[in-house]
């Protein structure tokens, strides 16, 4: 997903607990007329893919000529603010875009229906296990992004430093970014930024641990794999291949990328359009696998789910339109637009080919081995402790050890309290 999607899910709205009392509520979102005809609404936050979903709501109402598909576009920043008040008020459409860090919350209190039509099998399993809650898919997958290393060639070629390939491991990772390092013009190795998707979500599933448990319970911070894998990026720091925590709180860790002050960063599938269509780097950059650490070189996925309203009066037709937002002929639609990568299997190629100057397969590649992005009933309650403490580890004022172990007894009482 777009960075700036991608960003809010550490933070999402603080209001967000409030979901956890909402009560059943009936929805007047939608219009039905004497003869039969319908109006779903359809609520989503990107206006850059309203175009591919106008495509997708036609050809739906092209099939089911008694139906209309209203969209409705929110920013991401007030998506869920905007949402929960909808819900509350019984006012919320009948098929919306959901993410994993929200979805347990709305899952867990019966707001989204399950899509019992849906085949698990059309889509990756680590986007399938993030929608699932309680044994039942709630949410249909649209799109998913996982995470590779991007590099500057014209920086490696001057260093005289191999490209990143397959098989590259943290030795050969953190080798590179020390060559790669030169402090008398300010060029840097790598941008070891606190950046969960991106970076050390992805290096603790790496090193064999887990940010958390699967049923969302229990804290992994304080393993010994936890603590391997955020010393890979803090070790980084220290040993002077990577900005500061402070100089990349002054500037923002991805500007060093665009800059050419930094050799390689870690980013999503989404980054691939906006390098593309970068003046300063689009023709100097590709992008690789993650290196591999003790256990592989696992990425974190995340994607976009349509769920459906479970107080929707027109429940039987939300449900069928959003399995059919995320099926095999949408995912076509999406793929065409070159932003996402759509989510049914074996429909990402014409992604891939969109950019063929880049190495994009490395993105489905990871499918392979992905794990999904960590998530409770309520995300935000304990994403705030992470990265308040996480700061303190990626400045240098705590060890990562003693960071950790107070990180993993924050976390712990936040997820017991979601179960009290």
């Amino acid at each position: 997903m777009p960075r700036t999607t991608r960003r809010a899910l550490g933070a999402i709205a603080a209001s967000a607990a409030a979901v956890l009392a909402l009560s059943a509520c009936s929805s007047s979102a939608t219009g039905e007329s004497s003869d039969g005809d319908i109006t779903l609404s359809y609520a989503i936050w990107d206006e850059n893919q309203k175009p591919a979903m106008e495509d997708i709501a036609a050809a739906y109402t092209e099939e089911h000529p008694n139906v209309t598909i209203e969209i409705q576009v929110t920013p991401y920043k007030e998506y869920f603010t905007k949402l929960q008040t909808a819900v509350t008020g019984g006012s919320a459409a009948d098929v919306f875009w959901m993410n994993g860090p929200n979805f347990q919350l709305y899952a867990s209190n019966g707001q989204l229906a399950p899509l019992d039509g849906v085949d698990a099998s059309d889509y990756p399993q680590g986007l399938v296990d993030l929608y699932t809650y309680d044994g039942k898919l709630y949410g249909a997958p649209k799109d998913f992004d996982t995470v590779a290393l991007w590099y500057n060639k014209a920086l490696f070629d001057a260093a005289g430093v191999e490209y990143p390939s397959a098989g590259w491991t943290w030795d050969d990772f953190t080798a590179a970014a020390a060559k790669l390092t030169d402090p008398a013009t300010g060029q840097y190795g790598i941008a070891a930024s606190q950046y969960g998707q991106e970076n050390f979500y992805n290096s603790i599933a790496q090193a064999g641990g887990e940010v958390i448990s699967a049923d969302g319970t229990e804290s992994g911070y304080g393993s010994p794999e936890a603590l391997e894998g955020i010393e890979l990026w803090t070790n980084l720091i220290a040993d002077g291949s990577s900005p500061t925590a402070q100089q990349m709180t002054d500037t923002n860790p991805e500007d060093f990328f665009l800059s050419g002050k930094v050799a390689m960063f870690q980013n999503g599938s989404w980054a691939a359009i906006a390098y593309a269509d970068n003046a300063d780097i689009g023709g100097t950059v590709d992008v690789a696998p993650l290196p591999a650490g003790p256990e592989g070189n696992q990425s974190v996925i995340h994607g976009v789910g349509n769920v459906a309203n479970a107080k929707s009066p027109h429940l039987d037709a939300a449900q069928d339109f959003a399995a059919f937002a995320s099926g095999e002929q949408a995912a076509k639609i999406q793929a065409e637009t070159g932003t996402v990568i759509p989510a049914f299997n074996g429909t990402q190629q014409a992604w891939v080919d969109a950019l063929p100057q880049y190495d994009l397969q490395v993105y489905i590649d990871a499918l392979d081995t992905a794990v999904p992005y960590p998530v409770s009933k309520n995300t935000s309650a304990w994403t705030s402790i992470e990265s308040e403490v996480l700061s303190q580890v990626w400045s240098g004022a705590v060890t990562p050890k003693d960071g950790l172990k107070d990180l993993a007894a924050q976390m712990q009482t936040a997820l017991d309290a979601e179960e009290e």
